[in-house]
């Protein structure tokens, strides 16, 4: 699958070439002193899909900054001094903008030129989905399947990175049998919600839920991922399963403050 093309001007590629051969240095001296799993702090953020685990990251990522130009809805951001060891590479702030998978192809994965965003990963899922729906009929596809859907569904779900938590039901509006009305979202987020073509802001729309279940109506994996279970007398609560892979679009979302759902990254940012 072919990446979509970005324009880069002169200024960009110099700054980001720059950038590169300062990160090899820096990410070489970073790793010698990068000595076990200790040295990794949490920061409430998440890498991008297909990222590899943090210590082999930091040696991979040169901080070209291409990942960032060619995420269409603008998740991903380039970390700052104040990560330490992990200035200028990516992450995802999920309150900010969290990964919708809109770009369907994975595209950071598929631009990242050292791999430190594994594409093997994704096309791997997609040739394995291929492979095992047409031996289920006989080794041909059926006429009515598009196979570039079928990699999509199954490139979404190849890599995790996070898992969705509910830290206190009470905190939770369909937890207490209420509804949401108002705005999809108080930043000015894109959504691409499932089954549509076109992106929106968040902000822009406005929703009038009776049982508030934006996590579950909005999830870009679907109902695998996410539930809203019945507890009876009116109560509501997110229940979230093995599909989720922590895109975070449950808690861009989330309309409550605190957030009732929050994304616990499972590859975080070196702060050292």
């Amino acid at each position: 699958m072919a990446a979509k093309n970005v324009k880069i001007s002169r200024r960009q590629f110099l700054k980001a070439s720059a950038t590169a051969v300062v990160s090899l240095a820096v990410v070489g001296s970073a790793a010698y002193y990068l000595k076990d799993k200790s040295e990794v702090e949490k920061t409430g953020v998440i890498r991008p899909p297909g990222s590899r685990e943090e210590e082999e990251f930091l040696f991979a990522c040169i901080k070209c900054g291409l990942c960032v130009q060619i995420c269409p809805v603008h998740a991903i951001k380039l970390a700052d001094w104040d990560h330490g060891l992990a200035y200028g590479t990516p992450y995802i702030d999920v309150n900010q903008q969290a990964c919708d998978f809109s770009c369907d192809a994975i595209q950071c994965a598929e631009t990242c030129p050292t791999a430190a965003i594994n594409f093997q990963i994704f096309k791997g899922a997609g040739n394995t989905a291929i492979e095992k729906l047409t031996q289920k009929y006989n080794g041909k596809l059926p006429p009515n399947v598009n196979p570039f859907q079928v990699q999509i569904e199954a490139m979404k779900r190849a890599d995790k990175m996070g898992i969705a938590k509910i830290p206190d039901p009470q905190q939770c509006l369909a937890y207490h049998g209420h509804g949401y009305k108002g705005k999809l979202g108080k930043t000015h987020s894109l959504l691409r919600p499932p089954g549509k073509t076109e992106r929106i802001y968040i902000d822009e729309v406005e929703v009038n839920r009776k049982i508030c279940d934006l996590c579950v109506a909005y999830c870009p994996i679907g109902e695998d991922a996410i539930r809203l279970k019945d507890l009876g007398d009116n109560k509501f609560l997110p229940e979230v399963l093995d599909a989720c892979v922590g895109c975070g679009v449950c808690q861009m979302l989330c309309p409550t403050s605190p957030k009732a759902i929050v994304i616990e990254p499972l590859k975080e940012l070196v702060n050292a």
